[in-house]
């Protein structure tokens, strides 16, 4: 799990199970975990696992993401985090027995937006760029076409945290590898 950028990988709420092996971290998400702030559901949740390093200035995150999706909102992707309060999560979020590519906006309230990919591919691939107060969130299916799934407003900060993330909601816990983790500056 190389990456360049200031500080080790440290998580925030560590899983109940992980491992890594050479460029691939491998996750069990414990159950009942979340990222989530009031919008419509009325609750905060910050419970979900985030494996990250800060990084000062703008960058590029990318990963590669599969897992086993199966329980109501099970998901797996990127996260960029100044605070408690301001963050994006972005990834596949598994919704009514639908992988969905997902990105979470949270300033101080989270919104959620959604692409159901109808035939579930065997692993999905992200890129997050962060140039000043934009976050661009592309994602691919093949690991070379990359779409825009999101632009994005985080405050400004002279460093934030990026990492893999992964959460099971609603289930017993999921299962999921995160291969090729990089951030390299801008």
């Amino acid at each position: 799990m190389a990456a360049p950028a200031t500080g080790a990988l440290e998580w925030h709420n560590e899983p109940p199970a992980w491992h890594v092996r050479g460029d691939t971290l491998v996750v069990t998400a414990a159950p009942r975990t979340d990222f989530w702030r009031t919008t419509h559901y009325g609750f905060i949740r910050d419970s979900g696992h985030f494996y990250a390093r800060r990084i000062s200035g703008d960058f590029v995150a990318e990963v590669k993401v599969s897992g086993s999706y199966r329980d109501l909102y099970d998901q797996a992707g990127l996260m960029v985090r100044l605070d408690a309060a301001h963050w994006m999560k972005c990834g596949i979020e598994f919704v009514n027995g639908v992988q969905q590519v997902s990105a979470v906006v949270t300033r101080e309230y989270s919104d959620w937006s959604v692409v159901p990919l109808p035939d579930p591919p065997p692993a999905l691939w992200l890129r997050v760029s962060r140039r000043g107060s934009a976050l661009e969130v592309q994602y691919a299916l093949d690991g070379e076409r990359y779409a825009l799934l999101r632009l994005a407003y985080l405050p400004p900060a002279e460093a934030m945290r990026v990492g893999p993330m992964c959460a099971s909601p609603e289930g017993n816990g999921v299962s999921v590898a995160f291969e090729g983790f990089t951030v390299r500056g801008l």
